[in-house]
């Protein structure tokens, strides 16, 4: 957009320090030096934590940190004491929470901006306002969702055979959209985030109501677990029959179920189980969704050798009937098994 229709480039220069204030409890005063002293930890060790964490690089002598920042490295250092941030998981773990934090930091930064214009105020003067009023909540409520969350996740490690264990028996659900990169073509850039976002919210809402989790969205694609398979199979059901209504403004999707042992790390999940949802979901139809072995058997009740007696099609455990279909070869599995699975009043 250009010309007089252009809204005006905000002025966030007089708001930046009473922002930066706000979050940092004070105005900096400290350089990286001054903190690695007061927190008694070693320098490297925490350039190496500000590292992981994604923060911009300081020089020794750039104030640039406040005694909030003393604190959160005197309580990294004493999680590494304890063992809690042990060297094998220490890494990986500070980088999930940079990567999960600036990701929400960059959209609720996007979000109090917005909301500074459409007040039609003095950006800096609205945004300072904004920040003081609306940041305590957002900080309320997202400690809310992460002690829920903490205790699903809680009661998922306690239901386990072997808690503390990072494998368990799980059914994998991939769902892709037909035809995503040439519909995104067609769309402009806020047309296409808004169909991806109505995806992302009608597939969250069908996840909550069938107790699934929802792990990562990869561009056109969702990654789904579930603790039965009978719960994954029917979310895949319902999308792809949503996918195929035309009065539905949900998009035609595909799905891959498979069930088996998966390797849960950081809240993504990994191994052949994983591999092999994601090699059902290139090779399902439009509408369509295709299943393991291990979903196979699980839901009808028969062994893949009895299966090899009627290859054709057979009616599985009811709600559900099955179509076997031709072993096929993908990337990393040669002869893979497969069937493509509908309900059974089909």
């Amino acid at each position: 957009m250009s010309g007089p229709d252009r809204p005006p480039v905000p002025d966030l220069a007089g708001a930046l320090e009473v922002v930066e204030t706000y979050l940092l409890g004070e105005a900096p005063s400290l350089t990286r030096v001054q903190v690695a002293e007061r927190a008694d930890v070693p320098l490297e060790v925490a350039i190496e934590l500000w590292r992981l964490l994604g923060f911009p690089t300081q020089g020794d002598d750039e104030v640039a940190f406040t005694p909030l920042d003393v604190e959160a490295l005197r309580d990294a250092r004493w999680l590494i004491d304890q063992g809690i941030l042990g060297a094998e998981r220490q890494a990986a773990l500070v980088r999930t929470w940079g990567r999960s934090y600036a990701r929400l930091a960059e959209w609720q930064t996007t979000l109090l901006a917005d909301m500074a214009l459409e007040s039609g105020a003095e950006t800096a003067e609205t945004l300072a306002q904004l920040t003081e009023e609306v940041l305590p909540r957002v900080d309320a409520l997202q400690s809310y969702v992460w002690r829920r969350h903490l205790v699903s996740a809680g009661s998922r490690l306690l239901a386990v055979e072997a808690p503390g264990s990072p494998v368990s028996r799980l059914a994998v659900v991939f769902v892709d959209i037909v035809g995503y990169t040439s519909r995104s073509k067609t769309l402009s850039e806020g047309d296409l985030v808004e169909w991806l976002e109505y995806f992302e919210s009608e597939t969250l809402g069908l996840v909550v109501d069938h107790g699934l989790r929802v792990i990562k969205n990869i561009g056109d694609e969702v990654l789904l677990v579930a603790d039965d398979v009978v719960s994954a199979v029917e979310i895949a059901l319902q999308m792809t029959a949503r996918g195929r209504d035309d009065d539905d403004a949900f998009p035609s999707v595909r799905a891959g179920v498979a069930y088996g042992d998966v390797v849960s790390r950081l809240g993504d999940v990994f191994g052949p189980t994983v591999n092999v949802a994601a090699r059902l979901t290139s090779v399902a139809r439009p509408g369509t969704v295709v299943v393991d072995r291990g979903a196979y058997e699980a839901l009808s009740g028969r062994t893949h050798d009895e299966a090899d007696e009627s290859p054709h099609s057979d009616s599985g455990a009811a709600p559900y009937a099955f179509r076997r279909m031709r072993r096929m070869s993908v990337k990393g599995y040669p002869r893979l098994h497969a069937w493509a699975l509908r309900p059974q009043a089909d």
